[in-house]
């Protein structure tokens, strides 16, 4: 049994006024309540690092399924009761710490943002002072955590966030449907009513009975607004250990390759059953030209200004590239493994490829195709286990190359400059 994940995107409807966008009041209100967030969480970000004794405190506890007393780790919901019992004045607690009034410094502030604030800042907190806690003990003077940001996607939990689709007719006009948001206006937290863009797509993967919809996140971006929905399914897949007793079990191995995005290759029983070549139409050679121009417009403007990123554009592009690339390549990967139930799929263990030599343009481009094998090895395993409830593996890469891939013999591998050839040993 296990929990196979997928993000379902909603555009907020920015456009013009006149063709249904939000207007600009709404528009500045989602940027103040992202501002707002960020202070909060900065708030108890220094709040929690100024009490680490607390975040690594255990707790006593009985276990039902021991029978037994034990310790664990205080959760993340106590850690939040002690932090606004602390911070927030209320009937219960009504002087919290003078330093840390967080109702001071905030008023009027939701209850429910508030917890999602402090449940993201005692994750921050946690992992930057495991990060420090790995860094002293490995002895290095260079290499050093540095302070958890306070920025981050704002969570919309229900008594932040409404979205009814009932009712609503898409045919007539893609733009009859509205997502009302709590948000800040700069003076008062207010209920707004914000156009979305609906499709039958998005409507499709709402209504599926087998995900269940979580929370969604508010995406924020100069241009653009969006609401990403996390879904949710149970899935039943077979142990690795339970799948390798079968003597008839069907693999799908995957070669990550640069010209030929993915081999997949299904065996069972000693001998291959079907062969698949994924090929880059083109992609290795129209990235390489962008990345030309990257390298010449760098070269051109001299030394970069610190804080600043050039060439956005183009690299947005390349980036949308690759990930589209790496989710095609995932379905065909996908489709494969649905033809077999029960099968596994072999992925080789990526190891970290440094590019040397040749230009910087034709480096950047090999760095840009290993990313896009991590990209493809991420996708993949998510599609397949969530599309065919097949489990994915890391094999080892060493000592492939010494097989020949049609009689299986070992020897060396063949080579043209160096006159090595396969010979049997």
């Amino acid at each position: 049994m296990g929990q196979a994940t997928r993000t379902t995107k909603l555009l907020l409807d920015l456009g013009k006024r006149d063709q249904g966008g939000a207007n600009t009041d709404k528009q500045a209100a989602l940027t103040a309540t992202v501002e707002v967030l960020n202070r909060a969480r900065a708030f108890y970000i220094h709040f929690f690092l100024a009490h680490p004794d607390k975040l690594a405190e255990r707790v006593s506890y009985f276990s039902e399924k021991h029978q037994e007393g034990r310790e664990r780790l205080i959760s993340p919901n106590e850690l939040l009761t002690w932090a606004e019992a602390l911070t927030v004045s209320t009937r219960s607690h009504p002087h919290p710490l003078p330093s840390y009034n967080f109702s001071d410094q905030f008023p009027e502030f939701p209850f429910i943002y508030r917890r999602s604030v402090i449940k993201d800042a005692i994750g921050k907190a946690r992992s930057y002072l495991s990060h420090l806690t790995n860094w002293k003990a490995s002895g290095k003077n260079k290499g050093q955590p540095g302070l958890p940001g306070a920025t981050n996607h704002p969570t919309l939990y229900d008594e932040a966030f409404r979205l009814d689709l009932d009712g609503t007719d898409l045919r007539p006009n893609p733009r009859t449907c509205f997502a009302r948001l709590k948000v800040y206006t700069g003076t008062a937290w207010e209920w707004q009513n914000y156009p979305v863009n609906l499709n039958r797509y998005f409507e499709a993967r709402w209504r599926d009975p087998a995900w269940e919809n979580q929370s969604p996140k508010l995406i924020l971006r100069k241009q653009s607004a969006a609401l990403h929905f996390p879904q949710v399914k149970e899935v039943k897949a077979k142990k690795v250990k339970e799948s390798k007793e079968d003597p008839h079990l069907v693999t799908v191995a995957v070669d990550l390759n640069v010209k030929n995005l993915a081999v997949i290759t299904v065996r069972q029983d000693g001998r291959i059953i079907e062969t698949a070549f994924v090929t880059d139409h083109g992609l290795d050679r129209h990235r390489y030209g962008h990345l030309k121009c990257i390298a010449k417009k760098q070269w051109q403007s001299g030394t970069p200004v610190k804080g600043e990123h050039s060439n956005q554009q183009i690299w947005r592009h390349v980036r949308r590239m690759n990930e589209d690339a790496a989710d095609k390549v995932a379905r065909i990967i996908a489709d494969v493994c649905a033809k077999y139930p029960g099968c596994v799929l072999l992925f080789e263990r990526l190891r970290k490829i440094k590019p040397t030599g040749r230009s910087k343009s034709a480096r950047m481009n090999r760095r840009q195709a290993n990313q896009l094998r991590g990209k493809i090895n991420h996708s993949s395993k998510d599609k397949t286990y969530a599309v065919c409830n097949t489990v994915t593996v890391e094999v080892n890469p060493h000592g492939t190359s010494q097989y020949c891939s049609r009689c299986g013999a070992k020897g060396e591998r063949f080579s043209h400059r160096g006159g090595k050839r396969i010979t049997e040993k």
